[in-house]
């Protein structure tokens, strides 16, 4: 930087000199300099914060400590700095301790596919309670739980027809069908099960006419899918319920597809690396189904051995391989469905699960597949 002159001090001519009633010079030392308090337009260049000490001012002296160098002013109270506490120096220079940050909120584990893993286990606790009660307590109070899952099943899927496709599916010939074909199949058979199927859909024709034309054949021919596909497979339910050891049919039909499902779910999440189906359900592998049909035969060897009257190991192999398939194919199949209606689940009533359909899905093709298979083993 280039020198600075030096001052020439006050003028002997002029005398000292006023400013506010009070002298000024060079002989009163003990005076501070004024620093100017920065404008608008001024840049003011603060010390950079180090753990190097200030030095020491000279004793007895209130002036700056070296001659020619102003002390460093505080800030004024409108500037950004004032009021901010110093870092608080550590052992090794260069180091400041650091501002303690809050804890992060514990995040929730994520589940597979989006579900609630407790409400989903929690619920289907209590479904199997309620099932477990009805079918040891009074045969045919299960019934009744069989009648409203169907009614419940039918109006969401007839919901969603209305509200994706504006498909209208009628929906009081479908549940009172529904009912019918369910208490005729168990008190009287097949034959009379298939007749309320077919009674089911006149109904649902007859029904639609009291509507305009326009997409009648569209809608009568979903109201006559819903017939088939809910009520009527449930059917098969109905009539294992009717035989003499009905309520251990119905056990062993339900083991068999939860297990199917569970050994899919356990293997595939492990294991799983091959998609079996990337198009309809990507979540689902090859090594998922061979998880879910090992664990689905296993559990029925065991129960068609232990509970099922002139049962055989081997009949539940080929029994629980079967339905694993099965429940596989028709998972499936409802994935279908959903994905054409552009919707996730097919209801919200059960926390975890979604609705009464997306827990059904796997259950209604597998109920005639295991009727069959145990009126050829052992009768109906």
């Amino acid at each position: 930087m280039p020198p600075v002159p030096a001052d020439p001090g006050p003028d002997p001519a002029e005398g000292p000199t006023r400013e506010a009633g009070r002298l000024s010079g060079p002989l009163f030392r003990d005076e501070q300099p004024r620093t100017a308090v920065p404008g608008a337009a001024e840049t003011v260049v603060l010390r950079a914060i180090t753990d190097d000490v200030a030095p020491t001012p000279t004793p007895g002296r209130g002036g700056p400590p070296y001659p020619g160098v102003p002390a460093y002013p505080a800030p004024p109270q409108s500037h950004p700095a004032a009021g901010q506490p110093h870092p608080v120096p550590l052992s090794h220079p260069g180091q400041e301790t650091p501002v303690a940050q809050p804890d992060p909120q514990p995040q929730p584990r994520k589940q597979r596919g989006g579900r609630n893993l407790q409400a989903a286990i929690g619920v289907g606790v209590g479904l199997g309670a309620v099932i477990i009660a009805s079918l040891f307590v009074v045969k045919a109070l299960f019934l009744f739980v069989v009648m409203a899952a169907v009614s419940v099943g039918i109006w969401e899927l007839t919901s969603r027809l209305a509200e994706r496709k504006e498909i209208k599916a009628p929906l009081v010939p479908l549940v009172a069908g529904g009912i019918a074909m369910i208490a005729t199949g168990y008190w009287a058979g097949v034959q009379w099960a298939a007749a309320s199927l077919a009674l089911t859909g006149l109904a649902v024709m007859v029904w639609r006419m009291a509507e305009p034309p326009e997409n009648y054949l569209r809608d009568i021919t979903a109201g006559i899918f819903t017939a088939f596909y809910v009520p009527f497979l449930a059917t098969f339910v109905a009539m294992m319920l009717a035989a003499d050891d009905g309520p251990q049919r119905i056990v062993l039909f339900l083991i068999v597809t939860v297990c199917s499902d569970t050994g899919a779910y356990a293997v595939g999440y492990k294991f799983g690396k091959n998609k079996l189906a990337p198009t309809i359900s990507p979540g689902k592998t090859r090594e998922g189904l061979a998880g879910g049909i090992g664990l689905s035969m296993l559990a029925g060897a065991l129960l068609m051995q232990l509970i099922i009257d002139d049962g055989s190991w081997w009949q539940g192999l080929i029994l629980g391989g079967c339905a694993a398939v099965v429940a596989t194919l028709g998972d499936l199949g409802e994935s279908m469905i959903k994905r054409d209606l552009g919707i996730k689940d097919m209801g919200t009533l059960l926390p975890g699960h979604g609705g009464i359909m997306d827990r059904l899905d796997s259950l209604l093709p597998t109920a005639p597949v295991v009727w069959l298979l145990l009126a050829a083993f052992v009768g109906s």
